[in-house]
């Protein structure tokens, strides 16, 4: 055990550069969304802001709430609560919502594909609150898992009274909050499948066939913007929710109440032009790279795979100093069966200069039962030959 160890730490011993600070905490001034009520801009490996502006201030989301509600319908398709064919009828209720929505009549039946494309796309009120009744009952029990959510999160500024975003009192989020939920649901690689569609259909083969075409227009004019969620009510203003992915790196743009939705788009674009013009990426793994084996034990098997449980990267600026990073494995001091494909067995830890710059999720790549009694007997009594 130690042994292997040993070996795959000292396999994981990589150069690379670092500039900012991985965190919440920026220390760059540049003078960005003047327009804006609030803002933020982070890298998404590393969660390092570049800029912000009142950032933590508690404010109406508008329909950038659906980030979550999408966020626990990419949770629920991912443990099999519920599937991507599957149907789902509309209530009475979720028929009734006013605001963006597909006209959804009561008793009609979509698949989660489908609503999934109707609220990321068309952000549509109805195809939320189906979906929203399908995972937890109701509405007001989906809303307590959002809640729950956020919560889990450490979102210590966000609030939700619905699935939709629409006026409701007690109703807050802040730009902050938006960037770590859009951070989360980022983590589910095919949602962007869905976002990144500037227009799709439903209905399609029958004369009420519906367009649907993005309330995030940056997903067709600015290149590599692939998501994530617009919002827009009197008392919000224009928000939005972007991300851009360029090379190995993604960002993040985050902007509250902008007066009008070209400014909205502008404020976001000058964030991404910023991000990319001054700052790049040194991807270490990708999600799900092979670190080496470690041994199990009580297992049915000895030994099993670890996987980085996310991309894990270094920001630099551009044109700076190389020097080194070091990279190590630490894994949980006991790992004994059963374990679950995915489970966290240990950290990928990135240090520079003795200093901990970041610390990522070394996963198991596969699942491992308990060993039977008489598998634990034989492997007893063959250590104990071997000793002879």
């Amino acid at each position: 055990m130690k042994r292997s160890i040993v070996m795959i730490i000292t396999a994981l011993i990589i150069s690379a550069t670092i500039i900012p600070t991985p965190g919440f905490a920026s220390e760059v001034k540049v003078d960005l969304a003047e327009n804006a009520k609030s803002a933020i801009l982070i890298e998404r490996d590393t969660g390092t802001v570049l800029f912000e502006k009142n950032s933590d201030e508690r404010l109406s989301p508008a329909s950038m709430t659906k980030i979550m509600t999408m966020l626990l319908i990419m949770e629920a398709l991912e443990d099999g609560k519920i599937q991507w064919n599957e149907k789902v009828r509309t209530s009475e209720y979720a028929a009734s919502m006013g605001g963006s929505q597909v006209f959804l009549e009561e008793g009609e039946e979509m698949t989660v594909d489908e609503l999934l494309r109707a609220i990321s796309i068309s952000s549509a009120n109805d195809a939320s609150v189906a979906m929203a009744e399908r995972i937890a009952g109701s509405e007001k029990q989906f809303v307590k898992m959002m809640n729950q959510k956020a919560k889990e999160l450490g979102l210590k500024d966000t609030k939700f009274q619905n699935a939709t975003g629409l006026p409701a009192k007690n109703h807050y989020s802040s730009a902050r909050d938006m960037a770590i939920l859009a951070k989360e649901l980022l983590k589910h690689e095919k949602i962007t499948n869905y976002t990144s569609q500037y227009e799709s259909y439903l209905r399609e083969g029958t004369d009420k066939k519906f367009w649907l075409v993005n309330t995030n227009r940056l997903v067709k004019f600015y290149p590599g913007v692939d998501g994530l969620k617009t919002g827009f009510t009197k008392e919000a203003k224009y928000c939005l929710t972007a991300t851009a992915k360029k090379g190995d790196m993604r960002v993040i743009a985050v902007v509250f109440g902008a007066p009008t939705s070209k400014e909205r788009n502008k404020l976001i674009t000058e964030m991404f032009d910023y991000a990319f013009s001054q700052y790049e990426t040194k991807q270490f793994y990708a999600k799900g790279d092979e670190l080496g084996k470690v041994t199990v034990e009580k297992g049915q098997q000895r030994n099993i795979k670890i996987a980085a449980g996310e991309s894990i990267s270094l920001l630099t600026k551009k044109g700076e100093k190389m020097d080194d990073v070091k990279t190590s494995l630490k894994l949980n001091k006991h790992i004994q069966a059963p374990i679950k494909k995915g489970d966290e067995i240990g950290k990928i830890v990135l240090i520079k200069n003795g200093k901990v710059l970041s610390e990522n999720s070394a996963i198991a790549a596969e699942n491992v039962k308990p060993a039977s009694w008489w598998t634990l007997y034989k492997r007893s009594f063959s250590m104990f030959t071997k000793l002879q």
